[in-house]
């Protein structure tokens, strides 16, 4: 789902990998965001994932920069048969696989992003031990995708 819209941005992008910007991803992400939120609506949304009130409003507001990784998932899952939590996974693992490719660590991520993380706050977040945001997210995979052979 959200590696998905890195393909599509990627193509998006004049089949330039340099153009993928975390802008651009952050744009994808919101729209796939905002459109399944639109789709399932707020009350199932309320019933079904726990997401928190003010993180669904702005999943409807199309503003899911601060939306974090899990419910950003959470909230795609909701029109189809997909488990956020397996989305999650998912995305993490297309993180490392692109890291690997790219012959990135964490410290390199670190120092080519806006967000304040410091390398090992970009691994936790990559491991899950930390919170990610959805900004977050496309700033890191922007990084990776403009880095990949």
């Amino acid at each position: 789902m959200f590696h998905e819209v890195v393909a599509d941005g990627a193509a998006g992008a004049e089949s330039d990998a340099d153009e993928v910007t975390p802008a651009t991803m952050l744009a994808a992400f919101e729209t796939l965001v905002s459109e399944a939120a639109a789709e399932v609506g707020r009350d199932r949304i309320d019933e079904e994932t726990g997401v928190d009130g003010a993180a669904v409003d702005a999943a409807l507001d199309g503003d899911a920069a601060g939306l974090r990784l899990e419910d950003g998932a959470a909230i795609v899952a909701g029109p189809t048969d997909r488990d956020g939590a397996a989305i999650v996974a998912e995305i993490r693992d297309h993180l490392l696989m692109g890291m690997a490719a790219a012959v990135l660590d964490v410290d390199s991520i670190a120092a080519a992003i806006d967000a304040d993380l410091t390398g090992q706050e970009v691994q936790q977040a990559l491991e899950g031990r930390a919170a990610m945001t959805l900004g977050q997210l496309a700033e890191i995979m922007a990084v990776i995708e403009r880095r990949k052979p």
